[in-house]
């Protein structure tokens, strides 16, 4: 029986879910056919901070639950914290480069922008951390697919955007990076760069054949953001960063030793986090190190200390003030 794969419109989504059918087909051999949804977020051009978080999948969502599509591919960063009765995230593909890119005309990196240089995003996160580097850029409020952005920087809109690296690569548009902005300077949004596919949760059959996309390292590090994220109580469009990466060993110690003789060597999760004001006057950056196997609590741990660092005085003006979003309408 050929299985029904529900997407968004746009041109990223299309594309992700182009690939994950492609992956299913080759590790399964079952005929997968792509059913195209619109979202309310596709119909809207209001900022997705007015129209709600999970704008880009209650659609999806709702298809799903009438069993007019038997799974759906989303951007993971586009999921509400909390799971809907009834559903299930079967498995999360290894994930794309998570980082934000650059695109500026002349090839320009961030350090050839001047003071006044006009970069173009509609993220407060990415806004405010472009405030706080202290060189006086001038953030641009877009909103668009992928070309309409593009176009800005070539027709001299703009003099720069910043992207999604993940998104731009699935369309076949990495060349046109000009930097990959370090997450020192620029640390992405929770479950940027991943893919979520979801079914519903009694369709056990499915979700036993879906786990062949799985990859446990990329789930582990999407579960620990995202505890932070939903331990704060923000939505996409708060200012909180956070990036989660596994590491192959415990680190040992100066004998050569693991640092626990009595855990040996496991994998580790190393999470950063920050919240930032609007301004990016004011910044919250901490990090936490736990054992892979509990990457949620080490989320909600990092979350902790972030909230007793004074994050929830960062967070609560920006949620009450709805201020403009990522609001890309493929969403790098």
């Amino acid at each position: 029986m050929t299985l029904r794969l529900g997407t968004r419109r746009s041109a990223l989504a299309l594309a992700q879910s182009r690939t994950v059918a492609a992956a299913l087909r080759r590790l399964t051999g079952r005929d997968v056919e792509i059913v195209e949804i619109v979202t309310a977020g596709d119909r809207s051009t209001a900022p997705v901070a007015r129209l709600g978080v999970g704008v880009f999948v209650s659609a999806l969502r709702d298809a799903l639950t009438a069993k007019e599509i038997d799974f759906a591919v989303h951007s993971y960063k586009d999921l509400p914290t909390a799971m809907p009765d009834g559903l299930r995230v079967a498995a999360v593909p290894r994930r794309e480069d998570p980082r934000d890119a650059l695109v500026a005309r002349d090839g320009r990196t961030l350090a050839d922008l001047g003071p006044g240089a006009r970069i173009g995003t509609g993220s407060v996160r990415r806004i405010a951390q472009l405030h706080a580097l202290g060189r006086q850029f001038e953030p641009v409020p877009i909103r668009g697919n992928v070309d309409t952005r593009l176009r800005m920087v070539a027709d001299g809109e703009v003099d720069a955007l910043i992207l999604a690296r993940a998104g731009l690569a699935r369309l076949g548009r990495a060349d046109e990076i000009t930097e990959t902005l370090d997450p020192a300077l620029m640390l992405p949004a929770p479950a940027q760069g991943a893919l979520a596919v979801e079914c519903r949760a009694e369709d056990q059959e499915l979700v036993d054949l879906l786990a062949a996309l799985d990859d446990p390292h990329t789930r582990a590090a999407v579960t620990a953001e995202r505890a932070l994220l939903a331990e704060l109580e923000a939505g996409c469009s708060a200012p909180v960063a956070a990036l989660a990466v596994v590491t192959d060993d415990e680190p040992a110690s100066a004998e050569g030793e693991p640092a626990d003789p009595g855990r040996g060597n496991q994998p580790l999760i190393f999470v950063r986090g920050a919240v930032f004001s609007p301004d990016g006057t004011q910044a919250i950056r901490l990090s936490r190190t736990g054992p892979l196997t509990d990457a949620a609590e080490v989320g909600r741990l990092l979350a902790a200390e972030l909230r007793a660092a004074g994050a929830d005085g960062l967070v609560a003006p920006v949620l009450a003030g709805a201020p403009d979003d990522d609001v890309l309408g493929v969403q790098p």
